[in-house]
């Protein structure tokens, strides 16, 4: 990925982001034709950028589901980091993606039940109860 665009997402920077579109059009459909990467969207939730995460998940939606090289989703990220209000604008998005199996075939349900985190799992099943269904 271009080092710029891993720099605007680190930063959450929306505005740098629409100025390297215009310089190419085609920057996101390209990561996205790569099976495993860290996507703009796994950098932005790995940093906690709000703003920016919901930005590019409103553009390239795909990237919600795409797992990087370590077998993660951005939703995997998120929890990883502690990034709470981020997961939880994920799961508002697309309710689906708790349902992302990842590294192991783990899905954020089974990660938020491994850190006990119960009022996250709550949510999750409140929001998405055949999540539940689910099993590695």
């Amino acid at each position: 990925m271009d080092p710029s665009l891993r720099e605007v997402a680190g930063t959450g920077d929306t505005d740098a982001l629409y100025a390297l579109i215009r310089k190419d059009p085609y920057m996101l459909e390209h990561i996205d034709q790569i099976p495993f990467i860290d996507t703009p969207l796994h950098i932005a939730a790995n940093e906690g950028q709000i703003k920016f995460a919901m930005e590019m998940i409103n553009l390239k939606p795909s990237f919600g589901r795409k797992l990087n090289q370590d077998g993660f989703s951005p939703m995997h990220l998120a929890l990883k980091m502690g990034h709470t209000k981020l997961v939880l604008r994920l799961l508002k998005t697309d309710k689906d993606l708790v349902r992302v199996k990842g590294r192991e075939g783990m899905t954020p349900l089974h990660c938020a039940a491994a850190a006990g985190n119960s009022n996250l799992l709550f949510q999750f099943l409140e929001t998405c109860p055949e999540c539940v269904e689910d099993v590695t």
